[in-house]
């Protein structure tokens, strides 16, 4: 009986001494505006997959595919739009084509005022000397701000007024801080609740732009994930689907 007690206790103290196994990870790389949607899907996704750690590494487009060409180690790419997808998958970066995901708005939000009642044109107005909008050179929601400003015949009145953010989410901060009086920023942002708590927004008619089809690709380091794939599975799914409704994106054909 003592040998076997012994014994026990040994085994015991052996299975202790064994480190659960570590959780998969899936790292994302993700435009800012998905910050709001995408922390809600990674929230359902872990109740499904407790043991897949999906980490999010958000930005500009246009700076997080320039990171993954020098290497950074991302599975998985969600741009703000289809180009900057489209080119990973290009130059090879890429597995698979590139899959649209949603489509996203602009709209013109205010911290301090009521933006809903407020058009592009009436920022040519000396009022409003701060104007905050993402930088057109790697944002994708910066370019089609700059094409709606110009399709209004309003961009020589305000482009020196702009106050340009490096994503989406800090051009937003810009105008949450009072460093620009109002800004042009995504509709998925502008509903969140402490934003619109705050003050009103308008939507921007998607005629006066491109549209802001977004699209997600696999990249090279996800081959043979399993993880990923369960994950990207999610993504296609209902859930996934009301979570981007909820926040204002629409369906996007796929292609």
């Amino acid at each position: 009986m003592r040998l076997l007690a012994g014994r026990f206790v040994f085994a015991a103290c052996l299975m202790l001494s064994v480190p659960l196994a570590a959780a998969e990870t899936v790292a994302v790389a993700a435009a800012s505006n998905l910050q709001l949607a995408l922390r809600e899907i990674v929230t359902q996704f872990s109740k499904h997959e407790p043991q897949i750690d999906v980490q999010l590494s958000f930005g500009s487009s246009g700076k997080l595919s320039t990171q993954i060409r020098q290497g950074a180690p991302f599975d998985l790419f969600l741009s703000a739009d289809l180009s900057f997808a489209q080119a990973l998958a290009d130059e090879g970066l890429a597995l698979g084509p590139v899959t649209p995901y949603g489509a996203g708005r602009l709209a013109l939000w205010s911290a301090t005022l009521d933006a809903s009642q407020l058009t592009l044109r009436d920022l040519a107005d000396a009022r409003y000397t701060r104007i905050a909008i993402a930088n057109p050179r790697h944002a994708p929601y910066g370019q089609r701000a700059q094409e709606a400003l110009q399709a209004q015949g309003v961009w020589d009145a305000v482009k020196d007024k702009l106050v340009f953010g490096e994503n989406i989410s800090q051009t937003a901060q810009f105008v949450r801080s009072g460093n620009a009086q109002v800004g042009l920023i995504s509709l998925s942002l502008a509903l969140d609740p402490a934003l619109r708590a705050m003050g009103g927004y308008a939507l921007v008619p998607g005629e006066l732009h491109q549209a802001l089809t977004q699209g997600r690709v696999l990249l090279r380091r996800a081959e043979g994930r399993a993880a990923v794939a369960r994950f990207v599975a999610f993504l296609d799914g209902e859930q996934a689907a009301a979570v981007l409704q909820e926040s204002g994106y629409a369906a996007a054909a796929r292609r």
